[in-house]
């Protein structure tokens, strides 16, 4: 059974850095698509990043091109989302989330449970 647990969230100042952790376990995750979404307080949850698990390819939603970068590491089977220049509008709840690939595009099959990042201003 896939599990996608992350951790990392807190609160922070603008203008500082967050890295979120997924930990990924329960398959081999060779041929899949790792994403990062995020949802707001009265908002639809909307897509951050993702990254290829096999060719390493990332893409990135146009507003986090620049301040996010996508990262995975094959021997901890975890993705890292890096954070920087944070913005009080990027305070979320962030979930990891996978697929089988190559298609980046929603549905993802499989969501982890959630971290709160909290921009100050």
């Amino acid at each position: 059974q896939v599990q996608l647990v992350e951790s990392g969230g807190g609160l922070v100042q603008a203008g500082g850095s967050l890295r979120l952790s997924c930990a990924a376990s329960g398959r081999t995750f060779i041929g899949y698509v790792m994403g990062w979404f995020r949802q707001a307080p009265g908002k639809e949850r909307e897509f951050v990043a993702a990254i290829n698990w096999s060719s390493g390819s990332t893409y990135y939603a146009d507003s986090m091109k620049g301040r996010f970068t996508i990262s995975r590491d094959n021997a901890k089977v975890t993705v890292y989302l890096q954070m920087n220049s944070l913005k009080p509008e990027d305070s979320a709840v962030y979930y990891c989330t996978a697929r089988r690939g190559p298609v980046v595009s929603p549905p993802y099959s499989y969501w982890g449970q959630g971290t709160q990042v909290t921009v100050s201003s």
